[in-house]
């Protein structure tokens, strides 16, 4: 369901630093308000500024980089403290904190746990090696199958560490230099880094370095390319505004790069990648073939490497929506710059194992990224599993997908009906495990200050969402709202909701018939 046309201003699409507290009240983008206070008149832009000066800490073991850190971690366990002291449970705590704030599919587990791969028998670390190259085959084929690859994947092309934030960071590291004033240029013109000669002067800055990225976006992106690679986001600020028949709200379009590109340049940031999620948290939107293209070619003209997120890959539940991945292309317009990311977090609902593996054509970056397996590497044990898992396609295909896919069309079809009843506008594309919720009519001003508000009349009445500004949407009044939940929790989770909007706000009762329906099939 689209929203109606809103006429708004432009403005500069180029957003604060991520050492900003803005854009970061939700480090993972997917869980409660984090309560980071800062100095009113503190606020950082590219190029201005010191990044420090936004945080304090009252260690006096820490430096300013350890700092921020902490308060990365403490802004964090802040928030989630909230829900994790009242967490609902049917039987021990019934009237505790619904979360339909949290992307991670609950539909699965039974599935994942009947099935029964073969016993691991001598596997451990001492196998990782050995283990690795196992799995980065199956990782190809794999990818290929799913992704539907014009040609084979190459395994030399797949790199195995634990989890997409390993890799957005690593990719950070070793794509951007550290600018921003952490680094200067000695007196001979070659970055501090780069020489093996003594730096006999302070130079100039080196200008910070940037990615772009399409806003709304996951939140916790802004965390993995900060703590070590110390770059920022620049944000293109998509709305909800239709401008014609062939438009839909927060549509990405080159144009809209262009203007951040141009934004970022002239504020003295210099970008130099493009971040594409792919279904699109939290938006659901899925990127045509064409539109693909079309991005990959700015990227080129503008010579930026492009990271593609495609981590939602295998979620999408609806067969008419014809998801492409971006390794489905027949000539990427520059592979050298084109790199693919995919875990098993969400598709096979293991954030605990911590799987992510990248596809790049560019044997620099994979090195480079693979030298940080001593980092963020796997254990031969968890390599064993994922490769035994990836090289099950009979079980995918014939059980796993088809009844995963089943349960999340009910439960989205379910959260669809209860929000259409209560008169609530809502974009749904048929992927992920969320629905994008225009919740801007129940603000009686149209501030961040009263999302938050709101959000805060969710949680006292037990049910918890994620509020657009934890993504850097710029029109207050957006939620997402995460479906893949059994039936008993989604069904009182909505009557929560219904009863803040509807103005009677009360801790609600786990209804007894609720825990043996499930949600009703799809209804057009």
């Amino acid at each position: 369901m689209f929203t109606l046309p809103q006429k708004e201003s432009r403005k500069p699409t180029t957003c604060p630093g991520s050492v900003s507290t803005r854009g970061l009240h939700s480090i993972y983008g997917d869980g409660l308000e984090r309560e980071a206070a800062r100095k009113p008149d503190q606020k950082l832009l590219y190029g201005v500024g010191d990044p420090t000066a936004m945080f304090s800490s009252d260690s006096p073991h820490l430096s300013s980089r350890g700092s921020i850190i902490k308060w990365f971690w403490d802004s964090a366990e802040e928030g989630y403290r909230t829900y994790h002291m009242d967490e609902y449970d049917e039987d021990r705590n019934p009237g505790g904190i619904i979360n339909l704030g949290t992307s991670e599919n609950k539909l699965c587990f039974d599935l994942l746990s009947r099935r029964r791969p073969r016993s691991c028998v001598d596997v451990g670390d001492s196998a990782g090696p050995h283990c690795e190259g196992i799995l980065r085959e199956e990782v190809a084929s794999f990818l290929s199958f799913y992704c539907k690859s014009p040609a084979p994947l190459k395994p030399e092309n797949v790199v195995v560490l634990n989890g997409c934030a390993s890799l957005f960071s690593a990719l950070a590291t070793v794509l951007c230099e550290v600018g921003g004033g952490l680094e200067r240029v000695g007196a001979s013109g070659q970055g501090s880094g780069h020489s093996s000669q003594r730096v006999t002067g302070p130079g100039p800055l080196l200008p910070p370095e940037a990615f772009l990225i399409p806003a709304p976006y996951y939140g916790a992106i802004t965390q993995h390319v900060y703590l070590y690679g110390n770059v920022r986001l620049v944000c293109v600020y998509l709305d909800s505004e239709v401008t014609g028949l062939e438009t839909h709200p927060f549509q990405l379009t080159v144009d809209k790069l262009e203007m951040a590109l141009q934004g970022a340049i002239s504020e003295g940031v210099k970008v130099k990648g493009l971040i594409l999620i792919n279904p699109q948290n939290p938006l659901g939107d899925i990127y045509s073939p064409g539109e693909l293209r079309e991005y990959l070619e700015f990227a080129k003209r503008h010579a930026l490497h492009v990271m593609v997120d495609e981590v939602y890959m295998l979620s999408v539940f609806e067969e008419s929506v014809g998801y492409r991945s971006v390794l489905s292309l027949e000539g990427l317009p520059d592979p050298q710059k084109t790199h693919v990311m995919w875990a098993t977090s969400k598709d096979f609902g293991m954030s605990g194992l911590r799987f992510g593996t990248l596809y790049t054509e560019n044997q620099d970056v994979a090195t480079a990224v693979a030298s940080l397996c001593r980092y963020h590497g796997l254990s031969g044990f968890v390599q064993y599993q994922m490769a035994q898992l990836l090289r099950d396609r009979d079980w995918i295909n014939q059980v796993y997908l088809p009844e995963n896919h089943a349960r999340l069309k009910a439960a989205h079809t379910y959260v669809s009906e209860e929000l259409r009843a209560l008169g609530v506008p809502f974009l749904s594309h048929g992927a992920g495990f969320f629905i994008w919720v225009d919740l801007r009519k129940f603000l009686p001003e149209a501030t961040f200050e009263e999302e938050r508000l709101l959000w805060r009349r969710f949680l006292e009445n037990k049910v918890l969402l994620s509020f657009g500004k934890a993504f850097e949407c710029k029109e207050p009044g957006w939620f997402r709202l995460v479906f893949s939940d059994k039936a008993h929790r989604l069904r009182l989770g909505m009557q929560r909701i219904r009863q803040v909007l509807e103005g009677k706000s009360q801790v609600a009762e786990d209804p007894p018939s609720c825990q043996t329906q499930e949600p009703r099939g799809p209804h057009r």
